[in-house]
């Protein structure tokens, strides 16, 4: 099953579902969630230096044979690593780690108010090299972004935040459309949170679809890229189970009423 794909400010494609490797470990935990997925068809790859696993996905994707360029690979500078004299030499190391000569997306993985400017311009650096297809930035709130677009040389592809019915972050997602940067979500499951919701339940029995595989076809509904978590084999195919059907303007108004601002990580809207 080809998995469709979504049009970044590049040109290149991003596909519209990603496994999500945050502090996925120990490594052989690591590599076999990597081949499950894809053994299910997945071909993008979402890691990050602070999640302690780029070997893991490099071993892994090397082991399988699969082609370099039918994968997509994303991973993120971390908090530690943003100062200007850092960022190059700790993105050379991830490179290593992954076992290719290029990253398909870059991110900067918080809006670190004291390096975020200087990092950015580094990263510009690596996209012009060719290092990096694309880059963009995580956890970056709207203030974060106008500040960065008003500087930035390359525009920013992506932006990957915590995202879903419960935090539906709708006018940070509606300012990433307008100005053409693909929203990226992370714990699109809210790490189980809220499955037993009646309104998420009743939706699911009504598709034939489990609770998780309604909250990210929502994902897909408004146009973002989810990247669920999963370590079990059965999990991480059901995950990606979501292109058969899609969700009505009745499922979507009721699943609208869910928003209620409930973070399960960082909250980056107090960083100036």
């Amino acid at each position: 099953m080809a998995i469709p794909s979504l049009k970044m400010n590049t040109g290149a494609k991003i596909p519209q579902v990603g496994l999500g490797l945050w502090i996925v470990l120990p490594g052989f935990v690591a590599k076999k969630a990597v081949r499950s997925a894809l053994d299910a068809d997945y071909r993008h790859f979402d890691t990050a230096q602070a999640y302690h696993n780029e070997q893991h996905l490099g071993a892994a994707l090397k082991e399988s044979g699969i082609d370099r360029g039918e994968v997509f690979i994303t991973t993120k500078i971390r908090t530690t690593n943003l100062g200007s004299d850092d960022i190059i030499p700790s993105f050379e190391k991830s490179l290593d780690k992954l076992q290719t000569d290029y990253v398909d997306l870059l991110l900067i993985h918080f809006p670190v108010t004291e390096t975020r400017k200087a990092a950015w311009q580094k990263l510009e650096e690596i996209h012009k090299s060719g290092r990096a297809k694309a880059i963009g930035v995580s956890n970056y709130m709207v203030s974060h972004l106008e500040e960065l677009l008003k500087e930035c040389t390359v525009k920013p592809a992506v932006n990957q935040v915590e995202l879903h019915v419960f935090l539906q972050m709708t006018e940070l997602v509606d300012y990433c459309k307008k100005k053409g940067i693909i929203v990226e979500a992370y714990s699109p499951l809210a790490h189980g949170h809220g499955m037993d919701d009646p309104v998420l339940q009743k939706i699911a029995k009504k598709h034939g679809k489990t609770t998780a595989q309604i909250m990210l076809r929502w994902c897909l509904e408004i146009g973002t890229v989810p990247l669920p978590k999963s370590t079990h084999k059965d999990r991480i195919k059901e995950n990606i189970d979501i292109f058969d059907f899609k969700l009505d303007i009745g499922d979507m108004a009721e699943l609208k009423k869910l928003d209620r601002g409930f973070r399960t990580c960082w909250d980056p809207t107090n960083v100036p």
